[in-house]
């Protein structure tokens, strides 16, 4: 990816953003004890490393049961009076963060290891000496006004992620089977989870993810996009039969007065049985196509007064493109061969070209190989951000997390059987050899880079059995089943076998990692970064 205000940096410092912590104008805490039927509210307060007295005088004023000693609690003995504390909102107090009118500037010291090999009186050894670089943050805090436009806008994921969006803002319930539910983000990083920011009086103090830095409210984006269908928001939402019936009615209004933009169209890189639903799509040639595509950010961007753009791919999987020099090899000969009209020039790396020319965050969530080499030159030269290669949101997900664990438990994974069917348009998409190969390939690589770390399980070029299966079955609809069946190797030669079922809900997964994604894209776009000693041209 190319990183915004910098060259890219191999392995990134995971913890960079920990100690650039921002403070809303009124935060807030409250403490909740287990076993306790109502949460216990604290008087407002700002914590900081040497301000803690006004949180300690409000948990001293709380009607709580008497709790014994704090090892006791520990130990297990009384465990009604363990608590844990969530506050909203901090600030950071350390010499290394500073706070500014509009930016937040941090130090971050980055320790790592680097490995030489060396050879003494005609014996070699490897050497590892640690290593450690200074890294200059800089934050803008200025939140900015989002739009967000999606290729694939009517498909599924973007019909679904702008409901859930629409139904969160305007504070919708629906009644379902079981309850009356309210809209939630739930299944996103950034909405609904929490890290641990310290601990006080021997508790834990646990704050929301987003509180981290200034991010943009999911409920003010400003949503557009294109697809190659011409149906209305609404409409797609009901082909989609993702959301409850009285959700799609109180939502229809907010909706379908809302029709995409006309998409790019190549029957060459997707499934031939999406020709039915291609009644909205941009003509002309390729270098056409793109210009088209700058135009519609262009006019999106003036038409709703939003100050910045981010655009992410949830259109269908494409086969993967041939990469070959002269054709998309640099970002030259990129250029010119969609001046040439090259046939073998995608519709998502056009759009992910015209995205970059415009300054624009690119996502993509689909297996294809969109950033051929001529692309991540033209966005490097360009300072632009993109990034991505499939959600994995289900399936993979849970196999990236498995392997990695059995892997690194000294287990030997020797055969993995991956099963899936589904009845939604992905599926109907990836019925397709072509279409099915880029996911295939996505599948597979998150157990070849776990295997090749370890030598001692696996010889050179050893790998375990992998077969992944696709299948469409029109009635389970978004509901994808996922089978899998995991065969390892133990101690002394012993067999273990784990099988799984995983109903995979795709688009309600996916969604949450759509706004995740974009929300995520645009912070990057504030954050600004430097190696101490790098010299900036």
């Amino acid at each position: 990816a190319a990183i915004p205000g910098g060259q890219a940096v191999s392995p990134p410092p995971r913890l960079a953003l920990a100690p650039t912590a921002w403070t809303p104008a009124k935060p807030r805490g409250r403490l909740t004890r287990y076993k306790s039927p109502t949460p216990a509210r604290l008087p407002t307060a700002e914590i900081t490393h040497n301000s803690l007295q006004p949180l300690a005088t409000a948990l001293e004023n709380l009607s709580l049961p008497p709790c014994k000693s704090l090892q006791e609690r520990k130990r297990g003995r009384d465990r009604s009076c363990v608590a844990k504390m969530f506050i909203e909102s901090f600030r950071v107090e350390s010499p290394n963060v500073r706070y500014g009118a509009g930016e937040i500037e941090s130090e971050y010291r980055y320790d790592t290891t680097e490995l030489v090999h060396e050879s003494h009186d005609g014996a070699s050894k490897w050497v590892v000496r640690p290593k450690s670089v200074n890294y200059h943050f800089k934050t803008n805090t200025n939140v900015p006004k989002l739009g967000v436009m999606l290729v694939g806008w009517g498909g599924n994921n973007g019909s679904t992620l702008m409901a859930g969006v629409i139904a969160n803002r305007e504070g919708i319930s629906w009644a379902t089977k079981d309850k009356v539910q309210q809209a939630n983000y739930f299944g996103s990083l950034t909405q609904a989870s929490t890290i641990r920011v310290g601990s006080y009086n021997g508790e834990e103090i646990y704050a929301p993810f987003k509180s981290l830095l200034p991010m943009v409210n999911p409920d003010d984006l400003v949503f557009g996009g294109w697809d190659i269908s011409s149906m209305n928001l609404a409409d797609a939402m009901t082909r989609a039969k993702v959301l409850d019936i009285d959700l799609q009615k109180q939502l229809r209004p907010y909706m379908e007065s809302i029709v995409p933009l006309p998409g790019i169209y190549d029957p060459d890189f997707i499934a031939a049985n999406q020709g039915s639903r291609a009644n909205n799509v941009i003509k002309g040639t390729k270098k056409e196509q793109m210009e088209q595509i700058i135009k519609d950010i262009r006019e999106f961007k003036e038409k709703n007064k939003v100050d910045k753009v981010v655009v992410l791919w949830t259109a269908n999987t494409e086969r993967y493109s041939n990469v070959s020099v002269g054709l998309n090899d640099t970002m030259e000969n990129l250029l010119a061969s969609v001046d040439k009209n090259e046939a073998e020039i995608s519709p998502s790396t056009l759009y992910a070209i015209a995205c970059v020319m415009e300054g624009v965050p690119f996502i993509n969530g689909s297996p294809q190989n969109t950033f051929v080499p001529g692309l991540i030159d033209l966005a490097i030269k360009n300072n632009c951000l993109i990034g991505g290669d499939d959600f994995k949101s289900g399936q993979t997900k849970m196999k990236s997390v498995l392997v990695d664990f059995l892997v690194g438990a000294g287990i030997k994974p020797t055969s993995i059987v991956s099963y899936n069917h589904l009845g939604n348009n992905d599926g109907m998409n990836l019925s397709a050899p072509q279409t099915f190969r880029s996911k295939e390939i996505s599948k597979s690589n998150v157990v070849d880079d776990m295997v090749s770390s370890n030598a001692i399980l696996y010889e050179p070029g050893e790998h375990p059995d992998h077969v992944v299966v696709i299948k469409y079955v029109p009635y389970v609809g978004d509901s994808k089943r996922a089978m899998d069946e995991y065969t390892s190797e133990i101690f002394m030669g012993g067999k273990s076998t784990i099988v799984l079922h995983n109903t995979c809900e795709d688009s309600l997964l996916a969604a949450p990692i759509i706004l995740d994604l974009v929300l995520l894209a645009e912070l990057s776009t504030r954050i600004q970064l430097k190696a101490e000693g790098e010299v900036r041209v």
